[in-house]
Parts: C-alpha cells; structure tokens; sequence
C-alpha cells in the first residue's frame, strides 16, 4: 500500500492553517494543533523543516506564528511534501539515497518511475489556495 508519512499528511494540513490567515494573519502553532489534532512538539519538527526550506516564516512574541513566504495560489502541494518526504519515488528502487543495481533488468523499473512522475504532476497542480477554496475536483475531472 502506497502512504504518504504522518510527516507530509500533517506538513499539508498545517500549511492550510497558516493559508487561511495570509497574508494579514500569522497563525500559532497552538491554533494548527488545536485545528488538526495534531502534537505542538510534532509541529515543530514539521515546521521548522518548511520554514528552513523558505515556504514559511515564523515570528515569536505577541501577535507572532506563522505566514506564507508566497501567496497560497504559489505554493504546491508537491512542493510542500517533497521538503517533508523527499522525492517522489514510489519504490525503494527509484529512492535517490537507495538506488538499484537491477536497473537495466527491472521488469518494472519504468512502470513505477512513470506512476511516481504522475503522482507529483498532479500534486504540483493543486495549490494551497485550491484546498482553502475545496476547488480539487474539478482539477481531478
């Protein structure tokens, strides 16, 4: 079975949070734990990795939490999960970090390289503004 880690599922809906309040808006970890059930200490880790890869700011004290560095209608939710996950690579085999000595006899080698490239196409055209707006089925028709 094909699953994406809590990591990314939860880096997704904590991205949403913080897009609901671009751009006037900084939104706590408090209220995107609360929001997603999600642990404030996981959070961290989470949004720590998005803010050290540029998608995010953070600013401390009164009024502070998190923004956008780009408009939602910007970010991708591949871009979000690849800064989480790592690449898309469905199958150990095509895991950068792995790799695979049975390339040149891999009966399915391409078939999952191609199934993996279809996956983050379509993911690089939903955009966070696209699930604050619940507009995927009709990318998905």
């Amino acid at each position: 079975m094909l699953r994406l880690s809590t990591k990314g599922q939860y880096g997704v809906r904590a991205m949403f949070e913080i897009a609901l309040g671009y751009p006037d808006r900084p939104v706590t970890i408090k209220e995107i734990s609360e929001n997603q059930d999600v642990s404030v200490s996981y959070l961290e880790q989470i949004l720590n990795k998005l803010r050290k890869a540029g998608l995010i700011t953070s600013k401390k004290g009164p009024g502070g939490g998190y923004t956008l560095n780009l408009p939602p209608d910007r970010i991708s939710i591949a871009s979000i999960l690849t800064e989480l996950e790592g690449p898309f690579a469905i199958t150990s085999c095509l895991d950068p970090a792995e790799g695979c000595n049975r390339v040149e006899k891999c009966v399915s080698h391409l078939l999952w390289k191609a199934l993996g490239g279809q996956i983050e196409s379509f993911l690089r055209t939903i955009s966070l503004a696209q699930l604050i707006k619940g507009d995927i089925d009709r990318v998905c028709r």
